[in-house]
């Protein structure tokens, strides 16, 4: 039971974009209306918990929630570009690289001889699993990185940053858990309304997207349950599960035309990005 609660987060956050994509609107209405349903929903959780906030953790969770929007924004374009089942694994590889090196390098992190190649190993599978999720065939059967993947990786990386320093801001000041759902979720409003106000987000499709919003904001809620229960290792592995949904979701929900090369291509990228990530959970244990 308590690994099917740990899964929970995998499966809400594996359909957001899925959500966002069929709800439609541009990235920057998306991003508005997804920040408003984490706003709305880490509210009424405020509301029933009534834990208790230092100024501390408002200004942390504020800041972190901004750069939690420039890595949703930026990921949702890259959508726009090569598609949910290109970016997301891509995506998710590059964010688990990232913070693991930077837990390595600023936190130590790996302290044993066992931890570091068990990292090492992880980070290799990743660039393998970037590799083969990147694979591009034409229908003539002729391979080409085309200008649209180029750019969608530029914007990856951005959105990578934006990640990052989300986790890393709420890391640096141990600002977790329940407590900082709700400042995190303002400054993610904050944030979007600054980030996207100049391409006039405010229309029917932000108000579409704050049901990913307020899947988002459940999926969180169900990480911290699960983690006391299953550990945090566990439940970081089990959450990056989300790609095979987002992923073949992207291929069998949104219909993106994929040839059958690149669809075995795929899967096998994603075997190795799961890998990765259930190697950087041992390292935490």
């Amino acid at each position: 039971m308590d690994i099917l609660l740990a899964l929970l987060p995998a499966l809400f956050w594996g359909t957001i974009v899925l959500f966002n994509v069929k709800l439609g609107g541009g990235p920057y209405s998306q991003t508005l209306g997804t920040t408003l349903g984490a706003l709305i929903f880490s509210f009424v959780l405020y509301l029933i918990q009534q834990p208790e906030l230092t100024m501390t953790m408002i200004i942390v969770g504020v800041v972190s929630g901004m750069f939690w929007v420039l890595g949703q924004s930026n990921q949702l374009k890259s959508i726009q570009l090569i598609g949910v089942s290109k970016t997301m694994p891509i995506s998710t590889g590059l964010q688990l690289v990232s913070t693991a090196l930077f837990g390595v390098i600023v936190f130590r992190e790996w302290k044993t001889t066992q931890s570091v190649i068990l990292g090492l190993l992880a980070i290799l599978l990743v660039i393998i699993g970037v590799i083969f999720t990147s694979y591009e065939q034409r229908k003539d059967g002729s391979k080409l990185w085309t200008a649209d993947f180029k750019k969608g990786m530029a914007v990856l990386l951005l959105s990578t940053l934006g990640y990052l320093l989300y986790v890393v801001t709420a890391r640096i000041f141990d600002v977790n858990g329940f407590e900082a759902l709700f400042p995190q979720a303002i400054g993610m409003c904050i944030g979007a309304v600054i980030l996207t106000s100049k391409y006039k987000p405010y229309n029917k499709y932000a108000i579409k997207n704050i049901l990913p919003g307020l899947i988002w904001a459940a999926g969180n809620m169900f990480l911290f349950i699960s983690q006391p229960r299953v550990g945090v290792a566990t439940s970081f592995t089990l959450s990056q599960m989300g790609i095979v949904i987002s992923t073949l979701g992207g291929i069998w929900i949104l219909g993106e035309d994929k040839t059958r090369k690149q669809i075995i291509f795929i899967m096998i990228g994603i075997v190795f990005i799961i890998g990765s990530a259930f190697l950087l959970g041992l390292t935490k244990t």
